[in-house]
């Protein structure tokens, strides 16, 4: 009884210790060993200038001539940088331990929390020294600092005692993984693949060791990760390798790196590749210029923090919009946020997901110590993601909280503290015509109940797995809105879409999806209507032909998701598929239908405008045939000026001319007409009639005088 007390006192109480146990990852432990021997005082060919900051030279001194690092310098420069940018981002639970190697191994630091920073290595470093160039090269080996590496993994940390003193019983549940990071100049590949068969023999001699005593735990996992260090100009006799298991224990990888920036390059990539970091760029910093202190410019910083401050890019598909660019050769890519000016000094006005610890990537520029002075200072600076158009949007914040800076993650979606809206508000824009019955129906389809221990499944499945597995059968399609969906709004699909989905099929039901399709054949045969929704399109929507190819088109992608479960799934596919491919005499049928509905809707739509303009046509024309008639009442008929008859076909005219009629028909009425034009004959009248008249003269029609 008390045993079973305990034991439910463990999954009750230490559920979370339980899971916890999973996080002493590869990244817990991390060991650097750093080669002292004497080749490593050569000289790495990247030189560095000491005039640069001379701004004037008297004549006659000698300029400073330029200086290089020795590899020994650059290993330990990128190494320390490295663990720089371990404690700034996790201060505990991911542990470091230095090592050096030339005639034997040096042990620079422990396990212990306070000894875990980059002070305690450098005071260490420094008495250290460099490498003894005239030191005997066959006393020295790198070997020495692998085999205390190894004894070092199996040492425990104050966090693995603490568990193993939490789980008691089961102690042995706690994992013991580690890292081991070598810097060295191999001679071979050969003698790198002699380097990791002692390695993985030392890792079995300390198991063995392990397994006899209370203070060492087996490692149960180790990689090793060896930087090949070679100067400039040279040629590489190590080739590089990506990550390899060499046994169950051990994997290896293998970098060939030139010294100097490509070496700092590569593991400011390796670190953020073994600690899952992202990078962060900064930009349009305004900072003002020390020479002219009037005038300011903009820089940018790059921030390291852990990659779940992007993890909201990744969820919306907006990395792309937040500026995403590769640098180092496709080697590192780093997300750019823009700088806001700063408007108030409270966070608390934010609401935030969550936050992170940063790291600038050079630390010691201007840009990022100008930065991080600001920060400390208890200011806040709001980041935005460039776009190129529409309403900005400020995804992140910088802030200082007990002297660390926390990169803060704001919630730039709806909230979850808000009330939900309801549907009929329309949440996520204009949408209303969600299926709300069929998601009522879909509910209830998969409501979780309690199962009893005694039911067995024959397939050997948890009661939860199958629950899982059906409820992603069924939303393997589902559209949530009425208007895109069709087959979904027939009953005549209902049969067949609830066989569909599930695990295996019957005879009778393959026999009634198959009969559910040839209904649909019917339907479209007999050239029935489909519930397609025509919401938001103008007009009367897709034509009867576009309706059922769009509810075929559906119903084969419906089937398709579930065509790959059993052969009786695939053979309701089949069906559909033989059902599409109609013969040709009634493929030409369906053309010459829709020719034919092609034709009537144009002459629906065109009848009304052309009867329009006809008729405004013909009045215009009749009104201007009417007036002429009236004008020329004394004109011969047969004369070649007179107008056309009524029952003539008219001569096609232009619009300026019909224009051009019409308003010189209403201006005629505004006036009263000239009198000689008016009693004009042949549009000619004779002028000093009334001398005629006097002389004796005689006037007739025609305009000839007698006599």
């Amino acid at each position: 009884m008390r045993s079973f007390k305990s034991a439910r006192f463990i999954s009750a109480q230490h559920i979370l210790q339980l899971c916890k146990m999973k996080m002493f990852s590869v990244s817990h432990k991390t060991v650097f060993v750093v080669d002292h021997c004497p080749y490593m005082a050569e000289s790495s060919r990247q030189q560095v200038e000491c005039d640069v900051l001379t701004k004037s030279r008297a004549q006659g001194v000698i300029p400073l001539a330029p200086v290089s690092k020795s590899l020994w310098t650059c290993a330990v420069e990128c190494s320390m940088e490295y663990c720089r940018i371990l404690y700034d981002i996790y201060p505990k639970d991911k542990l470091v331990n230095y090592i050096v190697s030339d005639s034997e191994f040096h042990i620079l630091n422990s396990w212990r929390q306070e000894e875990q920073s980059t002070h305690e290595l450098m005071s260490a470093l420094a008495a250290v020294g460099p490498p003894n160039p005239r030191e005997d090269p066959e006393c020295c080996s790198i070997l020495h600092g692998l085999v205390a590496a190894v004894e070092s993994l199996c040492k425990i940390t104050e966090l693995q005692h603490e568990r193993r003193t939490m789980l008691m019983d089961t102690a042995e549940r706690v994992a013991n993984r580690g890292r081991i990071i070598c810097l060295t100049n191999a001679k071979s590949d050969t003698h790198v693949r002699m380097l990791e068969d002692c390695i993985q023999e030392t890792i079995l001699e300390q198991n063995k060791l392990a397994a006899g005593s209370d203070r060492l735990m087996a490692i149960q996992q180790c990689d090793l990760v060896l930087i090949h260090i070679y100067p400039q100009g040279e040629d590489t006799l190590v080739s590089d390798r990506p990550k390899k298991e060499i046994s169950s224990l051990l994997t290896s990888e293998v970098h060939s790196v030139r010294a100097g920036r490509h070496l700092a390059t590569k593991l400011n990539i390796l670190v953020q590749q073994h600690f899952d970091l992202a990078s962060t760029t900064i930009t349009n910093i305004p900072m003002k210029e020390e020479q002219h202190a009037n005038t300011s410019a903009n820089y940018d910083v790059e921030l390291l923090h852990h990659k779940d401050a992007h993890l909201e890019f990744f969820k919306s598909g907006d990395l792309h919009m937040a500026g995403t660019s590769t640098r180092e050769n496709g080697l590192k890519e780093t997300v750019t946020l823009k700088w806001c000016t700063p408007r108030t000094n409270s966070i608390e006005l934010h609401y935030c997901t969550g936050a992170y610890r940063i790291s600038p990537t050079d630390v010691n520029s201007r840009p990022s110590s100008c930065l991080t002075n600001f920060l400390l200072n208890g200011r806040s600076v709001l980041l935005e993601q460039p776009r190129k158009s529409g309403s900005k949007v400020i995804s992140h914040m910088l802030s200082s909280h007990g002297g660390e800076i926390f990169l803060h993650v704001l919630n730039s979606n709806r909230s979850t503290l808000e009330d939900p809206p309801s549907i009929s508000e329309g949440c996520g824009g204009r949408v209303t015509d969600y299926r709300i019955t069929d998601f009522g129906e879909f509910m209830r389809e998969n409501r979780l109940t309690p199962v009893s221990e005694s039911s067995h499944d024959p397939s050997g499945k948890l009661p939860v797995e199958r629950a899982k597995a059906q409820l992603e059968r069924h939303t393997r399609y589902w559209p949530m809105i009425i208007s895109q969906t069709t087959i979904f709004n027939m009953q005549a699909v209902v049969p067949l879409a609830n066989l569909i989905v599930k695990e295996t099929l019957s005879e009778e039901d393959v026999l009634t999806c198959q009969k559910t399709v040839y209904n649909l054949v019917d339907m479209e045969r007999k050239n029935d209507p489909l519930p397609i929704s025509t919401v938001g399109s103008r007009g009367k929507g897709p034509k009867r032909d576009e309706q059922y190819r769009i509810m075929w088109n559906e119903l084969e992608t419906l089937v398709k998701t579930h065509a790959g479960a059993t052969d009786r799934h695939q053979r309701v596919l089949d069906c559909i598929i033989a059902c599409r491919s109609k013969p040709p005499e009634e493929e030409e049928r369906k053309k010459r239908g829709r020719k034919r509905e092609d034709r009537e809707d144009r002459s629906e739509k065109n009848g009304s405008k052309e009867t329009d303009d006809k008729s405004w046509q013909d009045s215009e024309r009749l009104k201007g045939l009417l007036d002429k008639e009236d004008q020329e009442s004394e004109v011969i008929k047969d004369s070649p000026d007179s107008p056309e008859p009524l029952n003539k076909k008219p001569r096609p005219v232009s619009l300026l001319t019909m224009w051009t009629n019409r308003i010189t028909v209403a201006n005629s009425r505004k006036h009263q007409e000239f009198m000689g034009r008016a009693s004009s004959v042949n549009n000619k009248f004779e002028l000093y009639q009334h001398l005629k008249e006097e002389n004796g003269m005689d006037v007739h029609e025609n305009g000839k005088a007698s006599r």
